[in-house]
């Protein structure tokens, strides 16, 4: 149970409600944001004094229960309700650390797309497997260090996109997305290094990341389009679709563009260059 998580997501939660929301008059002037702890007490059907403690990071482990009236009191979605039981540690978790090997036939699905750039991500946003279409357009994933081939350092980090080509139009859109789902990840898989060192580099270096992370949103928005300015053939609008490969906690991450488009040609083109480079001889 990580206590002062859990407090803080708490808070973020009962801050970003009004009383109106459920259904509660607004009264006299509020001095902060958001329902008071005692309100949200009593929609949970618990003391006011253990939901204060719970906010402050000195109460035992909530139970099931209680965790179920904080959820409908502060009107969690899904994901929020499944964040708040990572955090209180009653949630069975699948496994200690993200786990970062690919299925062999996932591997062999995106070597059989030709026309889509196709990777996986690990929870922690690590391209773990690619295709040559997806080398075409983020460069040399092979070559690249583990960090280096880390979406997340990419969309934060300059030094990481400078060395890289991860020039993207959307990275406002991109980041909120990003953060989201780090949070979650970091909840799930409290025990991976990987993770809390990659969240730790990323709030002491990127003051964007830092912020969205105190946000404590967990409810990331589907990525529906990206464009991508490429050194070589310029800009290509993609459709982003993303499929959950739940066994390992993966994302297949497809990107295509609209047949008879320009950015349909452009993919193309990148397909023949980088077939031509592949070519023995």
């Amino acid at each position: 149970m990580d206590k002062q998580e859990l407090g803080d997501f708490l808070r973020s939660r009962r801050e970003r409600l009004r009383p109106s929301d459920v259904g509660l008059a607004s009264g006299a002037r509020r001095r902060t944001p958001g329902l008071r702890r005692e309100e949200v007490a009593v929609l949970a059907h618990i003391s006011t004094e253990y939901y204060t403690r719970l906010e402050q990071g000195r109460a035992p482990r909530p139970s099931s229960e209680v965790l179920a009236g904080i959820t409908d009191a502060l009107l969690l979605t899904d994901a929020e309700a499944t964040h708040l039981h990572d955090l209180a540690g009653t949630a069975r978790k699948s496994a200690a650390t993200d786990d970062r090997t690919v299925r062999a036939s996932i591997v062999s699905l995106i070597d059989r797309l030709p026309g889509a750039v196709g990777v996986v991500l690990s929870a922690a946003f690590e391209i773990v497997a690619w295709n040559d279409l997806a080398v075409a357009l983020l460069g040399d994933l092979a070559g690249a260090t583990p960090a280096d081939r880390n979406l997340a350092r990419r969309a934060f980090l300059p030094d990481v996109a400078r060395k890289t080509r991860s020039d993207v139009a959307d990275m406002t859109e991109f980041r909120p997305h990003v953060v989201s789902q780090l949070r979650t990840a970091a909840a799930r898989y409290a025990g991976d290094p990987v993770i809390r060192d990659l969240v730790a580099e990323l709030r002491a270096h990127s003051e964007d990341f830092d912020r969205l992370w105190q946000r404590h949103d967990v409810q990331p928005k589907p990525i529906i389009t990206k464009t991508f300015r490429h050194p070589e053939v310029g800009p290509i609008t993609v459709d982003c679709d993303t499929l959950l490969l739940p066994d390992r906690d993966q994302q297949l991450v497809l990107f295509t563009a609209r047949p008879g488009s320009r950015d349909a040609e452009t993919l193309e083109l990148l397909r023949i260059i980088i077939s031509g480079s592949l070519t023995p001889g």
